[in-house]
């Protein structure tokens, strides 16, 4: 697989040049030579081959050679509104995990137990563009700013909607419920849970008490598993 390198204003272009900081690394620190092939992503299900035509550090133009549109299309959708870990180093690990294992929409939710309430969704966004690129996706997930969990809440679920908490109760599982292809939205509380309050509001807001498992699952592993539970569910 050659070099790539994610260029979301590509559109119809017959050629396009990489910023600064991708033409430094294209010709500087991968030396790559004028004529060689690269592969570039969009975002938006665009995969295109091109080649270098002008080996510039600063300005490296690149003429394209081909396009294919849905590349790798996704069967399903999962959207992950997850509280952020206390550590930022272990969020910033489930975002760049959940990109690879295959994720659409990731929302930052402030919980009232939560021990981070801010975010750089800057840093955050190059992490998951890390991600995509090094497991050759062409979709970009899409990462909303934080959010409050009421306010989260006011608004009407657009997917198949759970909570997962560790509270007693009753409980179903997402092999279960969710068929393939279905759009799905989970939500993954604090390293404290969610509040029996939060979790009442939920269900009483239309969403399913989901388990995960008897073990007690750190906020990120939560996530992760959620993720690969819904990849094998769309499995072929």
């Amino acid at each position: 697989m050659a070099t790539l390198f994610y260029t979301p204003d590509i559109g119809e272009a017959k050629t396009y040049t990489l910023n600064e900081e991708e033409s430094r690394h294209c010709i500087k620190v991968l030396r790559l030579p004028e004529g060689t092939l690269v592969h570039l992503v969009d975002g938006e299900g665009g995969f295109y081959t091109a080649r270098i035509q002008r080996a510039d550090p600063k300005r490296c133009i690149l003429e394209i050679t081909g396009v294919e549109r849905e590349f790798r299309k996704p069967a399903y959708k999962l959207h992950i509104a997850i509280a952020p870990t206390k550590n930022i180093d272990r969020f910033e690990w489930f975002l760049e995990k959940a990109t690879e294992a295959g994720i659409d929409e990731i929302t930052p939710l402030i919980c009232a137990r939560s021990e981070r309430r801010t975010v750089r969704t800057d840093r955050l966004f190059k992490r998951i563009t890390a991600a995509m690129k090094q497991s050759v996706r062409a979709y970009h997930p899409v990462l909303h700013e934080p959010v409050g969990f009421r306010d989260f809440m006011a608004e009407p679920p657009s997917a198949r909607p759970y909570i997962a908490h560790c509270a007693p109760g009753t409980k179903t599982y997402l092999s279960g419920t969710v068929r393939a292809g279905e759009r799905v939205l989970v939500l993954i509380g604090p390293e404290g849970d969610f509040t029996p309050e939060e979790v009442d509001l939920a269900l009483r807001q239309g969403f399913t008490a989901l388990s995960l498992g008897e073990a007690r699952l750190r906020t990120e592993t939560a996530g992760l598993a959620v993720c690969f539970e819904m990849g094998l569910l769309n499995r072929s």
